[in-house]
């Protein structure tokens, strides 16, 4: 890995122009070039982080805000409580699906168009869920607003790798990861609320409503930070001039071939990455477990605990806050340190930062996942004060939020211009089973019970669990020896 100043050659070079006289001059970023968003004040990054990140919680938060009203669905639509999880299926499948074309398609045609675009989309596709006339439609839709939702998800990594060097993007990317954490915890709470009060169908009118507000603020305020496509304008800007005469101007690193190459070439990126790339593939099934478990446990949790403790469906929403307090701890006080580690195992080995460096932190994710996950089982099983199995989510939750921001920076720093592509592998396989899993949940859990059906997911946790500290030791042999052209 190269360090922070050429991280992105050749298309980023911090050099200068070269202006011979027979040779087309190179437009490039110089080293204190103010449209190298790299360079940008921290207020307009962490605008467009705050942008992007919105995007990111919106979708996965309307991937579970309807769960507690799935009885009050399947009355009104005249259908079962499975059909209807069938709509969270759809969406979850196809907010993996869209990353492995709309990271891509940034990577050719900018992050900021794409956003722009996809989010207005999904934010209109709310309207036609809140009128579904029956469950066929209901599915449809929202398996066709995951695609449109996804493109916060798609792309935020890519922006973050865009603005930040790498010293200072672990945290900046902890608090924008929250997003599609938080999303799916907060969802039932507030679904909760709104099916109690104002019925299933309020839930996609108030989407409309903030999904609408949030891309009006892209519109105004979300800035291209893809560098490549910033400088292709200043080539354009340049080329227009009517002082340019007969001077001719090509990009740093510019790409000659025709679209449609560029396209073919950028739409089998994300899936050459997952399938040709050990670590890679490796931490994707990691990352698809954990989704899984989340999933299948939150379109459990009216089950667990409105017919074993009693509550009723705004308290039952509550209980998902146990996860949410895991994720905010991790990223207050573990995720700051990713950096940290990764810097100072730079200054002690006295080498360029490697990829690796971020993984120490995810041995504490290992350890906490199996074992929150084995004593919320049983403590269920046997009706132990709600309490217990509350806090056991609360380390599920850190231990998620750890092993998942490291995997993501894994990746940003080993395939850097690519990040968004790389990113878009891990959450295709993550989201697909994240949503097909919670089908089979409530069989497994009503068949074996609460203890060994949530026991499974713990062994399969636990068994994967050796994957940081391995990857640590050996993943940049493994990352040589299966390098690939991208």
């Amino acid at each position: 890995m190269t360090d922070g100043s050429d991280e992105r050659s050749p298309l980023l070079q911090n050099g200068h122009a070269e202006d011979q006289q027979n040779d087309p001059e190179i437009i490039d970023f110089s080293k204190e070039d103010d449209e190298n968003p790299r360079n940008w004040p921290r207020r307009r990054k962490f605008v467009n982080v705050a942008i992007i990140a919105f995007m990111a919680i919106l979708s996965p938060l309307a991937s579970s805000m309807f769960t507690p009203g799935i009885s009050e669905i399947a009355v009104d639509l005249n259908t079962s409580d499975s059909t209807v999880v069938g709509a969270t299926t759809g969406f979850v499948v196809f907010l993996g699906i869209g990353p492995l074309i709309l990271a891509p398609l940034s990577e050719t045609f900018g992050r900021r168009k794409l956003y722009l675009v996809c989010f207005s989309i999904f934010a209109l596709l709310q309207i036609p869920t809140a009128l579904s006339p029956n469950v066929e439609a209901l599915i449809g839709v929202r398996t066709i607003s995951g695609f449109f939702g996804s493109v916060g998800i798609a792309n935020g990594g890519g922006t973050i790798s865009d603005m930040f060097h790498p010293s200072q993007r672990a945290g900046v990317f902890g608090w924008y990861l929250l997003g599609p954490l938080l999303g799916p915890t907060l969802g039932p709470l507030f679904g909760g609320i709104i099916v109690q009060y104002l019925g299933w169908r309020w839930i996609f009118w108030i989407l409309t409503i903030v999904c609408s507000f949030n891309t009006v603020v892209g519109f105004f305020f979300l800035k291209e930070s893809y560098a490549p496509v910033i400088l292709e304008a200043r080539k354009k800007t340049y080329e227009d001039s009517s002082e340019s005469g007969s001077k001719s101007y090509r990009m740093a690193g510019q790409d000659d071939r025709p679209l449609r190459s560029k396209l073919a070439n950028s739409m089998a990126r994300p899936l050459r990455i997952l399938f040709m790339q050990p670590v890679v593939f490796t931490m994707a099934v990691y990352q698809a477990i954990l989704f899984g478990t989340t999933y299948s446990l939150y379109t459990n949790f009216q089950a667990i605990y409105g017919e074993l403790y009693g509550f009723d469906t705004t308290t039952v929403g509550l209980m998902y806050l146990g996860p949410g307090l895991g994720f905010l701890t991790a990223v207050w006080f573990i995720v700051p340190k990713i950096d940290t580690i990764y810097n100072y195992l730079a200054r002690k080995n006295n080498v360029e930062a490697k990829p690796e460096y971020r993984l120490p932190l995810a041995n504490i994710g290992a350890v906490f996942i199996p074992t929150s996950l084995f004593v919320f089982a049983w403590t269920v099983q046997y009706k132990v004060h709600f309490v217990v199995p509350l806090i056991s989510t609360v380390f599920f939750g850190l231990g998620q939020i750890t092993i998942l921001n490291t995997c993501q920076n894994y990746y940003i720093d080993s395939f850097q211009q690519y990040a968004a592509s790389a990113i878009a592998a891990g959450a295709v396989f993550r989201s697909i089973v994240g949503g097909i899993l919670p089908l089979g949940a409530s069989k497994l859990f009503e068949s074996l019970g609460y203890g060994w059906g949530i026991s499974i997911f713990a062994f399969l946790s636990l068994a994967l669990s050796p994957a940081p500290l391995l990857f640590f030791y050996y993943g940049e042999g493994v990352r040589e020896r299966f390098a690939i052209e991208l």
